[in-house]
Order: C-alpha cells, then structure tokens, then sequence
C-alpha cells in the first residue's frame, strides 16, 4: 500500500529525488515477483515537486497473482504527471487433459449370519443359498462383497469414457475345487458419443449396463436392499454385456432427476429415460457363441404430483416398462454349452414413489427361458414370472444421522440361465432392514430376511428356509 502524505517542510530536492528513487524501486520488485524477471535498474530523475512517503509492501510469493493496479503518478517538476506503472496478470493456466478425468468407488464389507434353517443338508438336498451372496452359507464370515474403482472422464467435447474393474470376484476350482477370493475382473468398459450439444442424446459403445429393470440399472453403491431380486436380475445376471445402446433423456426429465439428486434420492443411474440396444446375448464375462443378438428396449417417466395437493408438494412418481429378447446357449453339465439355442423373452413394469419421507417402489416381468427339466433330464423352455414390492423411509436429520428403513418381499419361479443346465429357482424371501449414515462417506446396512429358496444347483432338490442376519459396511470414495 502506497501512502501520499502531505509534503514535509524544509526538504531538500536530493530528498525528494531519493523519495522517488525508492517508489519506482517498489515498484519495479512488484512486478519482478509477479513475473520472475530481475528489475532494472531505476534511471534517477533530475527534478520533482513534491516530497512523497513509501511505505515498504511485505514480500508477495511469485506464485500468486496480483491484481494490476496503476500505482499514482509522481508529478514531475514542470507539474506534468508522469505515466502510471502498469503490472501485468499472471495468464490463466492452461487446462491439461488429467483435469477431465475423475476417480471414485466404493468397497462393501459384509457378514452374514444363518441364525436357524437349513445352513447344511444331505447331497441332493437344497441348501440354504442365494444366487447373489456367496457369503450365505456353512462356515462362512467376512467377505468383500464388492471393491469397486471407477475411472471416467472427457476425451473432448462430445466423447467421454467410463472405465470400473472389481477387486473382489471369486474363482472357484482352483486348487482341488477351492474357492479363491480378491480377483480382478472388468465389469464396465464403454465409450459414449454425443450427437447433440445438449448431450440429451448418446450412443454407448462397450460392455455396459443392459437396459432392461429399474434396479438393475441401479448401482450397488446407490441401492438399498442388499442385493437385488432374483426375479429381475435373471433377465441379465450381472446386469451386463457387450453392444451399443442408444440413451435419449428430455431436459424435462433431466430436471426432475437433477432436483431428486440434489435432494439425495437413491435414483437409478445416468441413464435416459429412452433407451434401445443389441448386445451379444450370451452372458456376462462370456463368449458370444451363435449369430443372433439380444434386442433390449425400454422406458421410464418421472411423474411430479404437486398438483394433487399439498400433501404430494415435491413428490415424484416414476413408471416404466422394458421388453427383451433373446436366444441363448446355457453352459451344460458335461462341459461346454448347449448346442441347442433357446428363446430367452421377457418384458418387464417398474413404479418407484421417491421417499418424501414415505415411498414405495415395485417391480415385475414375465416371460419364457431356458429351465432345466427334470423329468426330461435336459434343459427346455418354460414360462417365468417374478418380482417385488418394497417400502421404505427416508429420515434425513436425526441424532444418529441420515437412515432408512425397508421392507421387501419378492417372489420368482423360473430358471437361471447364468447356473450350469440353467436351473430351476422357486424364491419367496422377506426382508427388513435400515441403513444408516453416521458420517457422509460410510453407510452402515443392518438387514434380516425369512427365506425359502431352491439351490441353484439341478442335482438337489426340495427347498431349504432359514433365518439370515446381515450386516454391511459400505465406504464410499
């Protein structure tokens, strides 16, 4: 800060000239820190006026920009002001490619407990097991659920790519058919192009969700229940494939989702409110193994019902469908896959009230696929149907933080096309649970369900029910 007191009686012209000296001085250091350039020397002036005062800045780090201010001008002897010394801004930096790329995830730690039931049975007898949940079973404790790491980012203006691997898969029959934990597999490897400035429109090149259910679409990290239902999920076990699927999203809709996610609504995903594709149709992390391609469409619409009352001020009702169809080859007993291909068609409802602080949210499909037949001793055909109703809570401010409880029932008979001879499930499963969130990143699911379930496994028979506590620990990053 540069001080003009008023001019001190009896000073000599030398002192005003040295007074002069040492503002230009300043000066000249001002810019020399901003610049990194040494100053020149200050050429001396013969005459001045008027005596000026200096008041030393303290030192400014070379890294930090200073705003260019035109210091005042010293009048010059003949009473002409001299020209302002300008100090230039630093240049914006330039953007580097390593800022368009974001790296997140999450790891879910999680115990199960079969507290009564069938937790062991005779050979040919179900046991006690689901299809989404290695940790269900005898002689089991932690286990990582999933490890995930996403990587994504923009390559330009209309192209991005999303890259997320998993640290937690399990290999079975490594070493005299033991089952080893913690391998590395891809699970989402995809491109998307924008044809539109808005990006309301983007074609999805790789291995990627398949659009086909409203839980399924949803992320693991995002989702409620533990797991999801056996009905939905045995359209597209593991939830993914290999293809192009096209996304359209209206701005309409983009709003709505918008204002739910900033509101902290578990929405399911960043996908359109249209989309339509062609997969390979085998499976996921499986070889392609005929020339037909699985064809997937659906649809869904975010409903906002103020206009009902204020009772229904800010709530969202979301309704959809989807249909797919299919033809596939499921792995045989005796090695290899079928040589026979079966129909694999279904089509599929959702309806989901976003909890304000009550929602529910259920879901449907029915169709026809590939059922082991034991009476046949072969895989056939055969119709299928299931779902699940659920209802939940939402309570954002409490002592111990943000939670929600749930209840779910869910239901499914049909085969299970990812097994070996694709065999015949027959689920009826209940489950209460809450989940907490005692600090913004951690997410504590505390969970109890009544099962009764059929192994997933053509060589036993009969169904197992017991009663299973989980418990799960999710930290998000």
């Amino acid at each position: 800060m540069l001080l003009l007191p008023a001019p001190a009686m009896g000073q000599t012209v030398q002192e005003l000239q040295r007074q002069i000296d040492d503002l230009k001085a300043t000066i000249a250091e001002m810019k020399a820190a901003q610049t990194g350039a040494v100053p020149a020397a200050s050429s001396p002036a013969t005459t001045a006026t008027a005596p000026v005062s200096v008041r030393t800045p303290p030192a400014v780090p070379a890294q930090v920009a200073i705003t260019p201010v035109a210091p005042p001008s010293a009048p010059a002897v003949d009473g002409t002001p001299a020209a302002p010394v300008q100090v230039a801004a630093a240049p914006a930096r330039a953007e580097r490619w390593y800022d368009r790329i974001k790296v997140r995830g999450y790891t879910q730690l999680r115990l199960n407990e079969i507290i009564a039931g069938d937790r062991a049975a005779p050979d040919g007898i179900s046991r006690l097991r689901s299809v989404h949940d290695s940790g269900i079973g005898d002689d089991t404790g932690f286990t990582f659920r999933r490890i995930r790491l996403v990587l994504q980012g923009d390559v330009g203006d209309r192209i991005s790519f999303y890259l997320q691997p998993d640290f937690a898969t399990a290999v079975s029959g490594q070493s005299v058919g033991e089952r080893r934990e913690g391998f590395l597999q891809l699970r989402d490897a995809y491109v998307d192009a924008f044809l539109d400035p808005d990006k309301r429109f983007r074609l999805r090149f790789g291995q990627s969700k398949v659009p086909f259910g409203w839980e399924n679409m949803q992320s693991s990290s995002n989702r409620l229940t533990l797991d999801r239902s056996d009905g939905i999920n045995s359209a597209v076990p593991s939830e993914r494939d290999i293809g192009v699927v096209a996304y359209y999203t209206p701005d309409r809709v983009d709003a709505v989702w918008a204002r739910l996610a900033k509101d902290g609504q578990k929405l399911f995903g960043n996908y359109g409110a249209f989309g339509v594709g062609v997969f390979n149709g085998q499976g996921f992390a499986r070889g392609e193994t005929n020339d037909n391609v699985m064809t997937v469409a659906m649809a869904t619409w975010p409903f906002e019902l103020d206009a009902l009352g204020n009772g229904m001020a800010g709530q969202v009702l979301e309704i959809g469908g989807a249909a797919v169809r299919n033809r596939i080859q499921p792995e045989i007993r005796t090695g290899g896959v079928s040589p026979t291909l079966f129909a694999d068609d279904r089509i599929g409802v959702h309806a989901m009230l976003y909890p304000q602080p009550i929602g529910f949210q259920a879901e449907w499909n029915w169709g026809r696929g590939p059922e082991y037949d034991r009476d046949l001793r072969g895989i056939t055909t055969k119709p299928l149907n299931g779902g699940y109703f659920q209802a939940m809570g939402r309570i954002v401010r409490s002592p111990l933080g943000p939670f929600m409880p749930y209840a779910r029932w869910q239901h499914y008979r049909g085969g299970w096309k990812a097994a070996v001879n694709a065999p015949r499930l027959e689920t009826d499963e209940f489950e209460i649970g809450i989940e907490f969130q005692p600090v913004e990143p951690l997410e504590l699911t505390i969970a109890y369900a009544r099962m009764h379930r059929t192994e997933a496994d053509e060589r036993r028979s009969g169904r197992a029910e017991g009663d299973v506590f989980r418990t799960q620990l999710q930290l998000n990053y």
